[in-house]
């Protein structure tokens, strides 16, 4: 839905001129856009909107020929927004399965107008025309992943748009006892709310992880490794986590283990700084039950890697449940 607000100036010879607005009420309206994502929450796109609205009331008061007191004039008819924008966006991870996002953007927009003015009781104008203009807008949404299809999101969105150009209309006036100016219309802003998709096309390359240097020793031993994995923004042990590790600490001790490398990961489902240090303290969580069950802390080497290194290749803001995980390597 999109409701518009317009100043209006109608430049006539007769009584005098006529000011007001205009507002508008909505008919539909869309809008379709191509974008890259960065990783870092950031992206940018660009995009076409069509907005299609109908006049709702004005404020225009008008000068009679024949008589002294002013009167508010009726208005009828619609308009027609549409043109190119180009726009940046922030999306947020705020721990929630929506992201909030906010954004903004410019442009160039056409007005195409069809109304009429009842301006002298039984007279018409009906002003007519395209014109174009600057114009900026602001964007806040939510979006939803589906948990289907991750790659697919529902979306939520406010837009406010602002024309920053004032614009002249041709009028055509029924009353042959005067002729009215151009019909100039200033600053239009329009306040859209949309329901949409968004699907995110291509991938970004996995990095591989990096190749260990050759060991020196003869016949190392094959490195053994064990996968823990996590509930999605958590870094809290589950009782299957925690039989996983004890396996591992008991293996540790029974091998001819040099190294204990513990190794945190996340997915792409929050900002990279967040996701680092979510890591982290999912290594840390894990090296302190090897602890617990009898590893020497001095044998254990914690890194932490954030939403690099992925087990399963997705798109920035997937949660994939295998790539919320630690490896334990017994070296």
């Amino acid at each position: 839905m999109n409701y518009d607000y317009e100043d209006y100036s109608d430049g006539v010879s007769d009584g005098g001129p006529q000011d007001g607005k205009f507002q508008s009420r909505p008919s539909y309206a869309g809008a379709a856009s191509v974008g890259y994502g960065f990783g870092n929450g950031f992206r940018a796109e660009i995009g076409f909107n069509y907005y299609r609205n109908t006049v709702h009331r004005s404020d225009v008061e008008a000068q009679p020929y024949f008589e002294n007191e002013a009167y508010i004039s009726p208005a009828f008819g619609g308009e027609n927004t549409y043109g190119p924008m180009v726009n940046a966006l922030y999306d947020f991870s705020v721990g929630l399965p929506v992201f909030p996002y906010v954004g903004a953007g410019v442009g160039y927009q056409w007005y195409q107008l069809s109304r009429k003015i009842n301006d002298v009781e039984s007279f018409d104008d009906t002003v007519s025309g395209t014109e174009g203009s600057f114009a900026y807008q602001l964007i806040g949404g939510l979006s939803y992943p589906l948990p289907m299809m991750p790659q697919l999101s529902l979306t939520a969105e406010y837009r406010f748009m602002q024309l920053t150009e004032s614009r002249k209309y041709t009028a055509i006036d029924v009353d042959p006892y005067y002729y009215d100016g151009p019909n100039k219309l200033g600053q239009v802003s329009s306040n859209t709310f949309m329901f949409g998709l968004r699907y995110s096309l291509f991938t970004p390359p996995v990095m591989a992880p990096a190749t260990p240097a050759p060991m020196a020793s003869p016949a190392p031993a094959a490195a053994k490794t064990y996968l823990v994995f996590f509930d999605w923004d958590k870094y809290s042990l589950t009782p299957r986590a925690d039989a996983i590790i004890a396996e591992a600490a008991s293996d540790s001790k029974t091998s001819a283990v040099t190294t204990i490398d513990v190794s945190g990961y996340t997915d792409t489902s929050g900002t990279p700084t967040y996701n680092q240090g979510l890591s982290e303290r999912r290594a840390k969580a894990v090296a302190a039950k090897l602890v617990a069950d009898g590893v020497a802390a001095s044998e254990i080497s914690i890194h932490a890697y954030g939403e690099t290194h992925l087990l399963v290749p997705t798109g920035p803001g997937v949660r994939e449940p295998q790539n919320r995980r630690v490896e334990i390597v017994l070296d």
